[in-house]
């Protein structure tokens, strides 16, 4: 359950305004549907999602269970030098996730 991708483009320029996509895998159940028996399913959704660039913190996400299963984030950050990206996250039940990613930053022209 800890399977999470991220997507930016593969050329970077320090200083570029960079669209990062990143997709997590989790049910996000709800705590308001039923299994096959009719036994309600709990509440599972993510609790905190922060994202942070080095030593910056670029993304904190609270989201609620009005978000669908396997959400997807997209955002932007101003990219300058080479730096790892770490995806940290909690959902109801304690699991914790992260992604590790290094993003490749090219000197300015």
């Amino acid at each position: 359950m800890n399977l999470a991708r991220m997507q930016w483009p593969e050329r970077i320029v320090a200083g570029d305004v960079v669209k990062v996509r990143l997709l997590v895998q989790h049910p996000m159940d709800t705590g308001y549907l039923q299994d096959l028996l009719g036994k309600m399913v709990p509440r599972n959704v993510i609790r905190l999602l922060t994202c942070k660039l080095g030593t910056r913190e670029v993304l904190r996400v609270e989201p609620s269970s009005g978000i669908a299963a396997n959400p997807l984030f997209e955002f932007f950050v101003r990219a300058t030098e080479t730096a790892e990206m770490h995806v940290e996250w909690i959902d109801d039940r304690g699991n914790r996730g992260e992604l590790k990613q290094t993003m490749t930053v090219l000197p300015a022209l």
